[in-house]
């Protein structure tokens, strides 16, 4: 039996970061053929374990993939930053309403950066 429960209370000091999805990302790697590839797309899911998102190149599992996305204007006094991170393809689903597209789930390495653009 399900139960009302209370909303979940501020944690005083808690850094979590929510952003409003989607994200425009760069995903760069080697498609399902080998060849090299840079693909604009937008993360529609990020954690801090891995991201989803689109695309039109066909990609395998274990692929490694170079996500560059555009983090939020007001997140650090309207710089534009990008955070850079590595990830493994952990799952590809083909998307029904577009045979070319897939929907691509990756889990995150453990480094990763953020840069400023100019």
């Amino acid at each position: 039996m399900l139960s009302k429960t209370s909303p979940p209370t501020a944690v005083k000091g808690n850094t979590n970061q929510v952003f409003n999805l989607p994200l425009d990302t760069v995903v760069e790697g080697r498609d399902a053929e080998g060849h090299s590839f840079k693909e604009k797309t937008s993360l529609f899911y990020i954690s801090h374990q891995g991201a989803a998102f689109s695309l039109t190149r066909p990609i395998r599992l274990g692929a490694k993939l170079r996500l560059v996305v555009d983090l939020p204007p007001g997140l650090a006094e309207d710089k534009n930053l990008k955070l850079v991170i590595r990830g493994e393809v952990a799952l590809v689903e083909e998307l029904t309403m577009s045979p070319l597209r897939q929907r691509v789930s990756v889990r995150f390495e453990n480094k990763y950066f953020i840069r400023e653009e100019g």
